[in-house]
């Protein structure tokens, strides 16, 4: 599908489509990757939305990354309405609710049928709902963007906590500013924007993510260790609004939740092609470091901290617990 260029601000075209384009009913959808089908889990997942959309009788339009605005611009239109659907990352509703900050407790999920599993059948996507959509905001989806996360960084080889010393990480907040602490290392905050010149400055050492991501966003020239130390899955949501959803007919309303299921589905299906990522990173020109299970044990008891850091109460972690053993 042809991406539309927006010629002006994003707070100021959304207010323009929510007040001349109303009639038209078109559905945008703001992305949150570059649009690569092959590279990119978020993409896969907001084109087969789309396309079921649109081969359904709901005009839908994806939007590129920023062209809407940033993540708080965007979280902020869909809670009032002004845009329908955003790929969004997991903190974005963790501003109303801590709940869904679960799905990132180091070494908790084996894997992405886990994850599937507390959602759906233990009942945590409908719980973290209940706090989001009297806020306007409901999440529709989690979509996996790669294989469990690892840690990359400029300087040197990480094949065992110790050689966190020295590292400095670029963090989402502040609780991954506690995890860095307890491998060792030192945390930033730094904006996904920010990051290739924090690399290449050295306000930023490094930072935890799927194999993919400096493929996809071209940092290999500057990125050149990889551990694959899987430590949380690799997650986004789909957010959309909540006044949207609840304005649509009932036959519409399904065939959006059709076609978030049929995403997902495309989503799961587009991970299962992952395995050959370690190789492109190492034509990259990136060093892959495969942890043996002592090291990985290591940065499992390592972890231990971001379990009592109060960002999650005991109560909601025994609730995550209990739903992925469902």
């Amino acid at each position: 599908m042809k991406l539309s260029n927006l010629l002006s601000g994003g707070l100021f075209a959304a207010a323009l489509a929510f007040a001349g384009g109303m009639a038209s009913a078109q559905i945008k959808i703001a992305l949150d990757s570059p649009p690569d089908l092959e590279g990119s889990g978020s993409y896969v997942w907001a084109n087969a939305f789309s396309t079921y959309l649109n081969e359904n009788d709901m005009a839908a339009e994806e939007f590129q990354r920023g062209a809407l605005g940033g993540d708080d611009e965007l979280f902020d239109q869909v809670s009032q309405g002004l845009l329908e659907v955003s790929m969004s990352p997991l903190n974005i509703v963790g501003s109303i609710d801590k709940l869904v900050y679960g799905l990132r407790l180091p070494y908790f999920f084996k894997d992405m049928e886990e994850v599937d599993r507390a959602l759906n059948q233990g009942g945590m996507l409908e719980r973290i709902n209940a706090a989001t959509t009297p806020e306007g905001v409901r999440v529709i989806a989690v979509n996996t963007v790669g294989q469990a996360s690892g840690i990359f960084n400029t300087k040197k080889p990480v094949r065992s906590v110790a050689d966190m010393q020295g590292l400095r990480m670029r963090a989402l907040d502040e609780s991954q500013i506690e995890l860095y602490e307890a491998w060792g290392a030192a945390g930033t905050i730094v904006s996904w924007a920010e990051v290739p010149n924090a690399l290449q400055t050295g306000v930023a050492d490094g930072y935890l993510n799927p194999a993919f991501v400096p493929l996809l966003f071209g940092h290999t020239d500057f990125i050149k260790h990889f551990t694959d130390a899987a430590i949380s899955p690799s997650l986004r949501i789909t957010i959309v609004s909540e006044d949207w959803y609840q304005g649509l007919s009932d036959e519409e309303q399904a065939t959006v939740d059709a076609a978030a299921a049929a995403a997902t589905k495309a989503n799961r299906e587009w991970l299962k092609t992952q395995d050959a990522v370690l190789g492109k990173l190492e034509q990259a020109g990136v060093t892959v470091v495969t942890l043996d299970e002592a090291a990985r044990q290591e940065f499992r008891d390592a972890s231990a901290p971001a379990y009592e850091s109060g960002l999650l109460t005991q109560e909601q972690i025994a609730a995550w617990e209990a739903a992925k053993a469902d």
